[in-house]
């Protein structure tokens, strides 16, 4: 009974952080929206019902609640994977800044070999699994190997990939795989998205099969970081590479193998977005999804399940911003600033999490005090 306590405790303490981050980041936003002339519930509003979690006061045929509901899954399940990546990195004191280019490499493979092929669903899905998993893993590993032997630092590297990758694929999209209209790749097949279409009283929705992967790695990744001896190592290089290395632990084989998995999720983020979410790819265009990965991953306190709620919230913004910028009148813009300030409060969590142990400090001695002057007294009589 008292470790269920004492787990409990800790758990609501490990949320008590993220939640003051994120009244702190509602308070400043409503602000902000005041000082616009905009009414903060009516903004706020905006962007739950553009995520399908608010009823809109009207519909176009065919479409509901459900069908914006299953699209924010869409863009969700995405934002899960990327933000994994980030957090797994920065458990081994790694920082993958270069989600976005692992997302576009494996993207635009698995377009370019399963996408535009006449693959059935049940043979294109795995493939397309396969394909973001050993893409996104192959670059995650190449910049841990650079790391480990030239101790060239990740950020650098992971930069210049992002650039790397982003103009190398809008060549071969301009050059071979161009639509004459929209002027970005062209359209995948419907046999090849990662959707499962469905109707529900004349309401249609498109449910994402990676979805069912992400809340699966959530906890895979949760496993293998606190329960297995792989995970040990990761964190113990996270936490101190020269300790590690005292203790035995292979510190340059573990960078590199944190940037694989790291990375390999990347490449799951890539496929399930532009082969799930998206159905093409913009040339020279890297999504923001992928940086807004690290905010996630802050806000979910570099941990696989809380990282998982933070996207929740995350993608609320990022999905409604359409709908709330053209309903209300605010710059859908004002999404980034919102996730921008959270990002702040989020990094400040150390700041945050010592105040609040100082002040449980100031209070205890108050009550020692109290319960010895009782004692006293008790003696005394």
């Amino acid at each position: 009974m008292k470790k269920f306590i004492t787990r409990v405790r800790s758990a609501l303490s490990g949320l008590l952080v993220p939640a003051i981050s994120i009244v702190l980041t509602l308070i400043v936003a409503s602000a902000i929206l005041l000082l616009l002339g905009k009414n903060p519930v009516e903004v706020f509003l905006g962007f739950l019902r553009g995520s399908g979690m608010v009823l809109k006061p009207r519909y176009a045929g065919g479409q509901g609640i459900l069908t914006d509901f299953f699209s924010y899954f869409s863009i969700l399940t995405p934002m899960i994977f990327a933000s994994l990546g980030v957090m797994l990195g920065l458990r081994a004191g790694l920082f993958n800044i270069g989600v976005a280019g692992q997302m576009l490499f494996p993207g635009f493979l698995a377009s370019v070999l399963v996408g535009y092929s006449n693959l059935p669903s049940y043979l294109a899905w795995p493939l397309i699994i396969l394909i973001g998993l050993v893409a996104g893993g192959a670059m995650g590993s190449l910049i841990g190997f650079l790391k480990h032997r030239f101790n060239i630092h990740e950020v650098v590297t992971s930069i210049m990939l992002n650039y790397i990758v982003s103009y190398v694929t809008a060549f071969f999209i301009n050059t071979y795989f161009v639509d004459p209209v929209t002027r970005n790749s062209r359209t995948i097949k419907e046999t090849s998205r990662l959707l499962i279409s469905g109707k529900a009283d004349g309401v249609r929705f498109d449910f994402p099969v990676g979805l069912i992967v992400a809340l699966l790695a959530v906890f895979v990744i949760r496993f293998i970081l606190d329960r297995t001896t792989v995970g040990f190592r990761i964190n113990a290089v996270g936490l101190n590479k020269y300790c590690a290395r005292y203790a035995g632990i292979n510190v340059g084989g573990n960078i590199v193998l944190a940037m694989a998995m790291s990375g390999a999720l990347a490449g799951l983020a890539g496929v399930t977005y532009y082969l799930g979410f998206a159905n093409n790819m913009v040339p020279k265009d890297l999504v923001s999804l992928g940086y807004d990965s690290i905010a996630v991953a802050v806000l979910g306190n570099i941990a696989p399940v809380g990282t998982l709620f933070a996207s929740i919230l995350v993608t609320i913004f990022q999905k409604g911003s359409i709908y709330m910028s053209s309903n209300v009148g605010v710059p859908k813009d004002i999404a980034s600033v919102i996730i921008g300030i959270l990002l702040m409060f989020s990094a400040s969590g150390l700041y945050i999490e010592d105040k609040l142990q100082h002040l449980g400090r100031t209070v205890r001695p108050k009550r020692d005090s109290k319960t010895d002057k009782d004692k006293a007294e008790e003696e005394q009589l």
